[in-house]
This record gives C-alpha cells, structure tokens and sequence, in this order.
C-alpha cells in the first residue's frame, strides 16, 4: 500500500498545504491513522492513541474554521501525539508507570496547552521510559520502542516515541524533554532533529515544585531545522506562572533562518582528551560533519574543556539523584507502588536520600565553576560541537549498555555522559544527524550555543541542515 505523499512532508510544507486549503485536516488525519495503523506495531512509538472517530471530528472542526476564515495558528489541523511524561488533559498520561496506568490529568502542561491553541489534534502520546529515567525508551505500560531503521534496536530515550514517531512518519514533528539528553540521544539513534533550548525558553509546569531548578526543560523534535524553529516558536515565550521563564514570546523563531556562517569559529570537544570512551565509529561520523562546517566557512578545531570532566559527572549525578527522590520518595515510601519502582528509580531515590548538605553545595559550587570555565570556552569559540551519544542504537531487549570501547558502565546513565555539561548550565543545543555507520544506523552530534543564543545557534544548525539533508535518508518500513 503507497501513502499519499503528503505524509512524507515536514511540519512548514504541511501546515502551509492545510491553511492554504490545498489539503483538508480530515484527509491527512485519515491518512495519518492509516500509516500508524499499519507501521506503529512494528515499533510501538505512539501509545494511547485516541478513537479515529473523535479525530476525524476534530479534524472536521478544524477545517470547518478554515473555511470560515479561521486559522488558530501553525499547527492548525496538524496530527501531533506528545511525549507520555507530559499532562493532556482528557488523555492517559502514563509516564511510563504502571502506578499512572489510569491516570487522566484535568489540565495540561503548560507547552501542551501552547500547541493546543496553534490548533494542533492531540492524537495520543509517544511513549517513554518509566518516568523518562535512562535512555532507552521501554516501560512496563506500553512496552519497548523499536528505532525504524532497524526494529529490533533501541531508538533511545527518553523522548525515543517520538524520535521514532518522526522517523517512521508517523508524525511531521513531535515535542520531548530533555534532562540527561532526553532530546539529544533519541534524535542521533533515529536519524532526526531534536533541540534543548535554553533553560527557561519552554516555560514548564505548572508543577507543584515549579521554583526548583529542576536542569530538564520541554523541546521540539523534527526533520529539518525550520520545521524544528517552527514547533519552539509555539512552544516558547514567558509564562508568569513558570517563575525561569525567558522573556519573549517565541516569535523570533518562526522567520528565515539563512544567514552567512562564514567566519564562525567552532570548538570540537570529542571524547574530552579521552575521558570519555565511544563505540568504533562515531567519532568519525562526527568529524565529517565538521568538515561541512569548514566548507561553509567556519574555522573548526579541537577545542579542550578547561575543567575536570569527573568533577561535572559528580555534581550532575548529585543534583540529579536530589532531584528525583524529591519528586519520587512519596512513591518509595509506599511499600504498595515501591516494588512497581524500576531499579533506577530506587537506586536514584536511595542515593538522594543518602547525600548531605555539603554534599549538595558542593554540587552546586562545582555547577558554578564549569559556567566560569564554559564561558572563558565562548570567547574563543562561538560555538561548541560534541557528539550526541557514545553509542549506536543497541540491542532493544537490553536495559542500558554495560560496558563502551572495553569500560564498564558503573550506572545506568554513565553511556549517555556526553550530555551532561550542556544540561548542567541549561545551554542551548541542537542535536543534528551525522551520518550512518558501518551496520546502518545513525548517529549524531549537538551543536552548542552561548548562554540563550537559541536564535543563532539554530541559524547555524539550518545552514549544515541546508547541506546535508540527512533526515531525507528515510528507513525502509513497508
């Protein structure tokens, strides 16, 4: 069965096409049900998909608007699912947990409730890992999601649904979150695009500990930058109740991205003077998309960090275990939901209960010499490359990798390390495809911006995306 070639569009084209009257929502919903129908169970990416019948109703609505000359904006008519970690209100919101099987929240997030309003149909949602915790997207709810180029590996995490969703076009674009490389992994395991902005440019919440800088922030996902720009300038813009919102509201994004990066200086952090270990490969997929970057001018070299990698791993680690037995503990202390915990979230919880006062300050003073010693890095350079995942996609039935180049894995996220000094600071960074290995499947690198320069750091990310085009290389699902 062949699709209708409007399904292959990106997020500008479609939305264009819709608004335009040249396509009707109801024939690209019809359409889109059709393709998850046949392909979703191949690779399990979109879970809780709602009734095709209120859909089409939707759909009908929102061409209805149309024709009388009403359009809500970017998203109008546009077939989106999001990311199971974020509230829909009306829809099963899961995160992954068999304790959230049933949940049905009453409001949504505050970025769900952004793409509602541009007119997106909420389909259903992506699927996730148990409370987004490793990055491999698989959960005793929904189960496993495969990666579209090859099914029986893992399209990484924790916004893996969506990646895969995008990949498979099964969506034109996608949201997803990011706090250890949420955005970034998944979209080098799939072929796709995924952007961490700034801290606070996605205003989250509202959440009850909305005042705590919780280091993970919402994003769109996509298969070209200007569809990417075009998703976070929805999503983006101050929120009163978001006490980090940036100023804005997201605007910025939606115009022309072309600009001459001719004369941009950019730093490569690669493996950090051998610090970090990487699958044979990877590393060399990344240094021929630096030589894009010089054929459009750039100045590229290696660039060295200037601060002890060990010493962001410990404050990351700390942080974040603080982080999740806050939100969590309620759920451990109940001996009824603990044994429905996976391990990383126990050993998570355990070990945040376990850290001190000086333990948490020094963390924190730790954080605050890496800013010092990153932005002594952006004045030599204007932008900074590191690779996006240390592995290709693995075996799908494996929980994390145990072991990278002969080292074993001490955590379950010690293989996704790469990330972590971006989500430490809340820099923006945009994670695009470097090629395909050896065996097929894809891998990536991110594109790192100055403190809140999302705006030129995607002018770059458009400019090696204008280039290469490596998102049009589609995986072969019948």
């Amino acid at each position: 069965m062949s699709d209708p070639d409007f399904l292959f569009f990106g997020l500008t084209r479609l939305s264009a096409e819709i608004r335009a009257g040249r396509l009707s929502s109801r024939e690209v919903m019809q359409a889109t049900l059709e393709r998850i129908a046949r392909i979703n169970p191949r690779i399990n990416a979109i879970v809780s998909l709602r009734d095709a019948e209120d859909l089409l109703a939707e759909a009908d609505r929102c061409d209805a608007e149309l024709a009388a000359g009403r359009s809500r904006g970017a998203l109008h008519g546009i077939p989106m699912a999001v990311k199971d970690l974020a509230m829909t209100a009306g829809i099963t919101t899961t995160m992954g947990s068999p304790i959230f099987a049933r949940q049905i929240p009453a409001e949504d997030s505050l970025h769900v409730a952004r793409l509602r309003a541009a007119g997106a149909i909420l389909i259903g949602k992506t699927n996730t890992p148990e409370f987004g915790l490793g990055s491999h997207t698989t959960n005793p709810v929904f189960g496993a999601t495969g990666n579209p180029y090859d099914p029986t590996k893992s399209a990484g995490g924790s916004s893996g649904g969506a990646a895969a969703a995008l990949a498979a076009r099964l969506l034109c674009a996608a949201d997803g979150s990011d706090m250890m490389g949420s955005l970034r992994n998944p979209a080098a395991f799939t072929n796709t695009i995924g952007m961490r902005p700034s801290y606070g440019r996605v205003p989250g919440g509202p959440t009850p500990e909305c005042f705590f800088d919780t280091m993970a922030t919402d994003g769109p996902m996509a298969r070209s930058v200007a569809d990417l720009a075009l998703l976070l300038s929805v999503q983006a813009g101050f929120d009163a109740r978001a006490p980090h919102a940036l100023d804005g509201d997201g605007s910025e994004f939606a115009g022309d991205l072309t600009r001459d990066v001719s004369g941009l200086r950019i730093g490569w952090l690669g493996d950090l003077d051998g610090y970090l270990p990487f699958e044979d490969g990877i590393l060399d997929l990344d240094r021929a998309a630096l030589r894009v970057f010089e054929d459009l001018g750039c100045h590229v070299e290696d660039a060295a960090p200037g601060f002890d990698p060990a010493r962001i791993w410990d404050a990351w680690t700390t942080l974040r275990s603080w982080r999740v037995a806050a939100k969590l503990g309620t759920l451990y202390d109940d001996p009824a939901l603990r044994g429905q915990l996976k391990p990383a979230a126990i050993w998570e919880i355990e070990r945040g209960r376990g850290l001190s006062l000086a333990d948490l300050e020094n963390a924190s003073l730790a954080r605050s010499a890496w800013h010092r010693a990153a932005l002594s890095l952006f004045e030599r350079y204007d932008y900074l490359v590191a690779p996006s995942a240390q592995v290709f996609p693995f075996d799908v039935t494996l929980d994390w990798p145990a072991e990278i180049a002969g080292r074993t894995m001490d955590t379950y996220h010690r293989w996704m390390e790469v990330v972590i000094g971006v989500s430490l600071l809340g820099l923006p960074a945009v994670a695009l495809p470097a090629g395909f290995g050896a065996a097929g499947l894809p891998t990536g690198f991110q594109l790192i911006g100055r403190p809140r320069d999302d705006l030129g750091t995607l002018r770059l990310a458009q400019a090696y995306d204008a280039a290469t085009r490596w998102p049009e290389r589609m995986p072969e699902l019948a």
